[in-house]
């Protein structure tokens, strides 16, 4: 199997070169834009596997970057941002970005949420390839073309919050801990990204109607089996 493909935008050219020498190292093929427009041209390009987007960048900024590729082709998004604002983060994450990581960061850290990102995607076609279709109070799922919709209406889902979804759905009413869906879903081995959860949480209710996941504080969420 040929090298995963990451395409590293960010416009401080020492972050960048950073960001590309370590990957490198971790045995990736590694692309490098330094402004919106170059990080749009070159996605178009390679077709990456991943991208580690900035979100202050030259030309336009992160957010838009994330919305023209998404719009062409889903493929995992990890943002960089200087802020540790949750309205910037909820934003970037309604436009297809599937995870963020907090300036400044820990090299291994950013490597560790790709690979996350990328097993992932694995996982989600392996899942896809069992073409099965869920009904269930108003919402269908069908996991082999990854279309939803809603009482009849088709809705739009980032390939992460897809993903989300399946796996609340998979067991209706049964209570997903935080641990469980952090490791399903994203991957990650700890609740480290519970903050991250919550954004897609919030995400998906705006997508498929809040009455159909419920919170369950201090443990997790569930799909919600109406009466």
């Amino acid at each position: 199997m040929p090298p995963a493909t990451v395409l590293v935008v960010e416009d401080d050219p020492t972050i960048n070169q950073a960001l590309t020498d370590r990957l490198t190292a971790e045995g990736f093929v590694v692309h490098q834009a330094f402004d919106g427009p170059s990080a749009v041209t070159a996605a178009a390009t390679h077709n990456p596997d991943a991208v580690i987007l900035d979100v202050m960048l030259p030309g336009f900024d992160g957010l838009e970057v994330c919305r023209r590729i998404q719009a062409t082709r889903a493929v995992p998004v990890l943002m960089l941002t200087a802020r540790d604002d949750e309205t910037d983060l909820i934003i970037g994450l309604g436009v297809g970005a599937d995870d963020y990581v907090t300036k400044p960061f820990r090299m291994r850290e950013v490597v560790a949420r790709v690979h996350a990102l990328l097993r992932r995607v694995d996982r989600a076609r392996t899942m896809s390839s069992a073409g099965e279709t869920v009904t269930i109070h108003g919402l269908t799922v069908d996991r082999s073309s990854r279309r939803v919709q809603v009482d009849g209406s088709p809705v739009h889902l980032t390939p992460l919050e897809f993903d989300l979804l399946v796996a609340l759905i998979e067991e209706p009413g049964v209570v997903r801990t935080h641990d469980d869906l952090m490791r399903e879903v994203w991957g990650w081995p700890d609740t480290s990204g519970t903050r991250t959860l919550a954004s897609h949480i919030k995400a998906l209710r705006a997508k498929i109607g809040p009455q159909r996941v419920r919170t369950v504080h201090g443990v997790g969420y569930a799909f919600e089996v109406q009466s």
